[in-house]
């Protein structure tokens, strides 16, 4: 489950501590993942309780387990590869939307969208009431092309999502993904919005520097704007 310091209208632990939202969920074997990749795997390669002076984990996973950032070489051979996605659009102001339909396609989008310049896009949807079961929910609200084409117009540069992937239908290509990612907009995904109200935060992602690879496991965090200790 994800980890409020603080709640957005509550006390916080500590005055001087600004609110932040861990908006990944836990990783581990028991994290959902999309069918076709790889399980997540740990396993003990040194143990104390068998006389090894310490503790190691080898890991095996997708380099899509968990809240996880594609980068345009998850579809195209010569795209940016993670390692050199770039920092200032990981981490920057974002906008938090909900939405109540079962599909985002352009006339859903174009209702919802916030006020103001908008680069940094996260979509809240009944997806994140998914999280509490370890299976792979095959029915999950996700955008349309349409709705791809509409967020490069108007000039965006990431878009996330609070389920495993942010296309709508599959089994019929991957458009939305080629959209965006055609486009340089990154994509997160298995985001974990449900403790997240929506309005205006500070986007902090940073995905593991994993060489040449499409994408890579990222811990993502919101930073409340509202708070004045900073």
């Amino acid at each position: 489950m994800p980890v409020c310091l603080t709640a957005r209208s509550g006390k916080s632990l500590n005055s001087d501590m600004p609110r932040y939202y861990d908006i990944s969920p836990t990783l581990g074997p028991m994290t959902p993942a999309w069918p076709t990749d790889p399980p997540v795997v740990f396993k003990p390669s040194k143990s104390v309780m068998k006389g090894a002076g310490s503790n190691v984990t080898g890991l095996s996973m997708s380099s899509h387990a968990g809240s996880h950032v594609d980068a345009p070489s998850h579809l195209y051979s010569d795209g940016m590869t993670v390692e050199k996605l770039p920092l200032d659009v990981l981490i920057g102001p974002a906008s938090v939307v909900e939405f109540t339909a079962d599909i985002i396609d352009r006339g859903v989008l174009a209702s919802s969208w916030p006020a103001g310049k908008v680069e940094r896009l996260l979509f809240k949807t009944s997806n994140s009431m998914l999280w509490s079961s370890p299976a792979f929910m095959p029915k999950f609200v996700g955008l349309t092309a349409d709705a791809a084409d509409y967020l490069v117009e108007r000039g965006v540069k990431l878009v996330g999502i609070d389920y495993l992937s942010i296309e709508a239908e599959h089994g019929t290509g991957a458009p939305v993904h080629q959209t965006l990612l055609k486009n340089n907009i990154f994509i997160i995904e298995s985001l974990d919005l449900s403790p997240v109200e929506p309005g205006g935060y500070e986007l902090i992602c940073l995905p593991l520097k994993l060489d040449g690879l499409d994408g890579a496991p990222a811990r993502v965090v919101l930073r409340d704007l509202a708070d004045t200790s900073f």
